[in-house]
């Protein structure tokens, strides 16, 4: 893919790259915009083509929603878990697991629907699921009580092991137990 981009959409890319890299955390598009004196369309596009550059690299591009981070591609966390001997991984459960999935699938999502699909108190999984980073509040929906409305985070997509929440599987056929297997096991996100 690098052949194919323009001496200055590599170099762009490669900036947006180097700057992700420098931060070693998320950086809001916009953010990324002001510190490079781009537009927003502009670093978009360059951190699409970045994410090209990094493909069949030890590195990806994570997008989710108005962030960008860079990170460890899972095929190549295994060598930097090594290097870094992580502490012993804490366990989710399987109630926590069936709750990740349905926020993954149906974010935004209050916590009354998932204890309306699950039929259970939730209130403690979610505690637990944001703990871990693995979710947080998103907003609130408009209504009595004005509820908080849960969304999954960069360190799920981290976790499970995807760029983006589009990369999720179809619902269909799948058993949401097998890929969310990374996420049963917690340790140090991946390595930037």
């Amino acid at each position: 893919m690098a052949a194919e981009l323009s001496q200055s959409e590599a170099g762009l890319a490669g900036a947006i790259i180097a700057v992700l890299f420098v931060r070693a955390e998320a950086i809001s598009v916009t953010d990324l915009a002001h510190t490079l004196e781009l537009t927003r369309e502009e670093v978009e596009q360059a951190a699409g083509a970045g994410a090209a550059l990094l493909e069949g690299t030890g590195l990806m591009l994570q997008s989710h929603r108005d962030e960008l981070q860079l990170v460890t591609h899972p095929q190549a966390a295994w060598a930097v878990e090594r290097a870094l001997r992580p502490e012993v991984a804490s366990r989710l459960s399987k109630p926590a697991l069936e709750t990740l999935a349905i926020i993954a699938y149906r974010q935004p999502i209050t916590r009354v629907a998932i204890e309306a699909i699950r039929g259970v108190n939730c209130e403690a999984v979610l505690e637990s699921l944001t703990r871990h980073g693995l979710i947080a509040e998103v907003g609130r929906e408009d209504g009595p009580g004005r509820p908080r409305l849960f969304g999954t985070t960069l360190r799920f997509l981290q976790v499970v092991g995807i760029s983006q929440v589009d990369d999720l599987p179809p619902l269909r056929g799948v058993d949401a137990g097998s890929w969310l297997g990374r996420a049963a096991e917690l340790g140090e996100p991946d390595a930037q």
